[in-house]
């Protein structure tokens, strides 16, 4: 009898305990489920808020591009009246401003020249697309830009910049294809958004019209142009003060559903009630045990092997790294210079700074020491994107591009820029000799002739530096 009272105080006290324990763990993970939730449902309404912030600040930023472009090409055909009616020189000024499409119309709004024969004989009457400059019409004091619309002869996603020349004989139009800018309109996408959103199972997130209530966007893409109240979800109680906390049933199971509206969106987190109570305490004891023990030689094998790899790594890092400017130093650019191909287009620059010596013996080597790493970051400012900074000696530097080759004349306009607006602590300017030659010029015997031709184009920048400036050549 006294064994049987045991067995029941056992079984009561381990009812109790387990209850106690399902009580503690609903808790728990309500607690969790709203953290949850809460945290990915601010997640969603920032991106969507960042994402129309950014949306709107690239269209009106890529304008104000366009307009400056327009007006570029309308003083350059000032400037040589000859190419007006010179399509191949047209359209060698569309490539030179980095634009599709240059068009001249007349007083009347008639296109009569450009880069685009085919579009000769259009007019602000041809179509919705070209009446939306009719207004330069009547007020030559004005430039437009219109956002991206299909244009009239054949649909294709434009956007086109107008202005008037100088004296006010003709309007000068540029189109480009904003290839960046739609992308960025289509990744931006409400559904794209909300579909890359990482969710873990039995989680879903939905944006809703907040007038029409219908899915624009769901991790779950089933969902997708329906009304929230065919998917189980009424929306009647939500407020834009804060989140809206209810249960609801949606595909035959029950869920904590959290919602938020703004002026645009109503944003929905949804946690089925199974998320958190899947296991009981014996799994959980037992996997947690496992994790713990597994865990910890899968850290000491991964502390080990990440140990070993760092260290390979900062090998590696320290014998191709320049310890002064950290650009490649002349054993990393031996390497890459064996592995250039003659027969692929690629652009060698060789820069040397001007009166560094100078520098050193007037301010000390310290000073030398700051305008060298100046220069180097100067390039690597202006060159990293699209290729490699190497200081091969004391003031000697070599670059090499591999990507956008075509852009070389930009990249060296930046980064005279960048060089001619650097101040130091010890030094107060800096100015530079720099040569560059393609790969693609003639056939070389190998890279390192093209080098020499790079280096003798340099020795040619300085000597005009030195014989126009007057300064000391030491």
């Amino acid at each position: 009898m006294k064994k049987k009272k045991i067995i029941i105080l056992s079984i009561m006290i381990i009812v109790v305990a387990l209850l106690l324990e399902a009580s503690i763990l609903k808790y728990v993970n309500d607690k969790n489920a709203h953290r949850t939730s809460k945290v990915l449902l601010d997640r969603v309404i920032t991106v969507l808020d960042k994402n129309d912030e950014n949306r709107n600040e690239l269209i009106e930023s890529l304008k104000d591009d366009y307009i400056v472009r327009a007006k570029a090409v309308s003083y350059m055909i000032d400037a040589d009246p000859a190419v007006e009616y010179d399509v191949n020189e047209l359209q060698k000024i569309a490539k030179l401003m980095a634009v599709d499409e240059i068009h001249l119309f007349d007083d009347q709004g008639t296109i009569y020249s450009g880069s685009a024969p085919k579009y000769f004989g259009y007019n602000f009457d041809s179509g919705t697309q070209m009446e939306y400059f009719k207004p330069m019409l009547k007020d030559k004091s004005l430039t437009m830009c219109q956002d991206v619309t299909p244009n009239t002869a054949e649909g294709k996603k434009m956007m086109y910049a107008i202005t008037w020349n100088e004296d006010g004989t003709k309007m000068l139009q540029v189109g480009i294809k904003p290839k960046r800018l739609l992308n960025e309109i289509k990744q931006n996408n409400i559904s794209n958004v909300v579909a890359g959103m990482p969710v873990y199972k039995g989680m879903e997130i939905m944006v809703a019209d907040g007038d029409t209530q219908v899915i624009e966007g769901a991790t779950d893409s089933s969902k997708l142009g329906k009304k929230l109240e065919d998917v189980g979800i009424s929306a009647d109680h939500v407020s834009a003060d804060g989140a809206t906390v209810t249960q609801i049933r949606m595909d035959g199971k029950h869920c904590r559903c959290m919602m938020h509206q703004n002026d645009n969106y109503i944003v929905i987190v949804t946690v089925e009630d199974s998320f958190y109570q899947q296991g009981g305490m014996i799994a959980i004891f037992i996997v947690g045990a496992y994790l713990v023990l597994a865990s910890c030689c899968i850290t000491y094998m991964f502390s080990k092997v990440m140990k070993e790899r760092l260290e390979k790594e900062k090998l590696i890092y320290t014998s191709n790294t320049d310890e002064l400017t950290r650009c490649l130093n002349r054993h990393a650019y031996e390497n890459d210079m064996k592995k250039l191909n003659l027969s692929e287009e690629w652009v060698y620059i060789s820069v040397d700074l001007n009166g560094l010596k100078r520098a050193n013996d007037s301010y000390g080597h310290m000073a030398g020491d700051e305008l060298i790493c100046a220069a180097a970051d100067c390039m690597r400012d202006s060159f990293h994107e699209y290729g490699k900074v190497y200081r091969i000696g004391g003031d000697e530097f070599a670059v090499i591009i591999t990507e956008n080759t075509s852009q070389v004349e930009e990249l060296i306009h930046g980064f005279d820029s960048n060089v001619a607006n650097w101040h130091g602590k010890f030094v107060d300017s800096m100015t530079v000799s720099y040569g560059w030659v393609f790969s693609t010029e003639r056939n070389w015997g190998s890279a390192y002739e093209i080098s020499k031709a790079a280096d003798a184009r340099m020795y040619q920048s300085k000597e005009r530096y030195y014989k126009e400036s007057g300064a000391d050549r030491r």
